[in-house]
């Protein structure tokens, strides 16, 4: 406590640029992890998650704008760290800031939980600010790029559809986890860390069996996934999904499991599909059963609360005096 007071009597410039520079910072380290795993699909290399997109939009939803500058620091940091930029570096640092943007924007104009309660909040993440609003930081940083004729026009389309799907996949498994990880508190002690402790264990070692199985078990990653979020919603359905879409991308890279024996294309396209399946089914179901559950909480309140009405109600009638009149003898 005595360290957030000391914070807030430093000189708001000072909290600003400190706030800046933790942004960017992060923004940078995940754009690390997220390049840690490239792929290269017919000559082209591709990022299957891109964590910033998530970090960035998770950033915007819980502080507001003034992120917007470690945002684009953290972006132009990412972009130096591949080697010496062109000017297209400034495009596609404008499209990787401005895309995270319109995401928060359109996310605050329909009126989006970051509680992601409700099956519209989940709905409204994916389709706005997944899909929707990162066609403009791949489209900007593909147009860049071939304006500065460092991409091939044969690979444009592979390129754009694989930064997009990157993109997106950020938004739909990173912001989530950033916004439970910041209202996440310690339950009370329950049977249900049990549980808890099974399922890690569970999914922990069934993920890599089934990536790394030449059979092609990939879809016993889904009654996995279900039984998490069905009891876990978020907390559960959430860093599920994430381990196991970052297990596959790592199976894929070394073109084993059930990503072996494919062309590059081809294991691009499995890999995400597979991500994105994933993702969709943690998050929307995760919000369908959230939604369910604060339903029959609310209506158990307000049978309560009747309950509770109607014993006041006739505990006031009891204690009333009789009619008027006397014995009529």
């Amino acid at each position: 406590m005595a360290a957030v007071v000391g914070i807030r009597a430093w000189p708001r410039p000072v909290v600003l640029t400190c706030a800046t520079l933790l942004v960017a910072g992060c923004y940078y380290a995940a754009g690390r992890l997220g390049l840690s795993q490239q792929l290269t699909a017919d000559g082209a290399v591709v990022t299957p998650i891109w964590p910033p997109t998530g970090l960035a939009v998770a950033c915007l939803l819980l502080f507001g704008p003034w992120c917007v500058p470690g945002i684009a620091l953290g972006a132009l940091l990412v972009i130096l760290s591949l080697g010496a930029p062109g000017a297209e570096a400034v495009g596609i640092m404008a499209g990787n800031t401005v895309a995270p943007v319109c995401a928060w924007l359109m996310l605050r104009a329909v009126g989006f939980r970051v509680s992601l309660s409700r099956l519209r909040d989940g709905l409204a993440l994916v389709f706005l600010g997944a899909l929707t609003a990162m066609l403009i930081s791949s489209g900007t940083g593909v147009g860049m790029l071939v304006l500065s004729d460092k991409l091939p026009t044969e690979h444009l389309g592979l390129v754009w559809l694989a930064w997009w799907v990157g993109d997106a996949m950020g938004v739909v498994l990173v912001t989530p986890l950033v916004l439970l990880l910041y209202r996440a508190r310690l339950p009370p002690p329950s049977v249900r860390w049990t549980e808890a402790a099974g399922l890690i264990l569970v999914v922990c070692a069934l993920a890599p069996l089934i990536m790394f199985s030449s059979v092609g078990l990939l879809f016993l990653a889904f009654p996995v996934l279900i039984w998490s979020a069905l009891r876990f919603q978020l907390a559960g359905g959430i860093p599920c999904a994430l381990f196991m879409s970052v297990t596959a991308t790592v199976v894929a890279r070394h073109e084993g499991g059930s990503f072996g024996r494919l062309t590059d294309i081809e294991t691009m396209m499995r890999l995400q599909a597979f991500n994105g399946t994933l993702g969709l089914t943690a998050l929307l179901l995760s919000a369908v059963i959230s939604e369910q559950l604060n339903t029959r909480r609310s209506v158990e309140r307000a049978c309560h609360e009747l309950v509770e009405a109607l014993q006041h109600l006739n505990a006031g009638g009891s204690g009333s005096p009789g009619p008027p009149g006397g014995d009529a003898r």
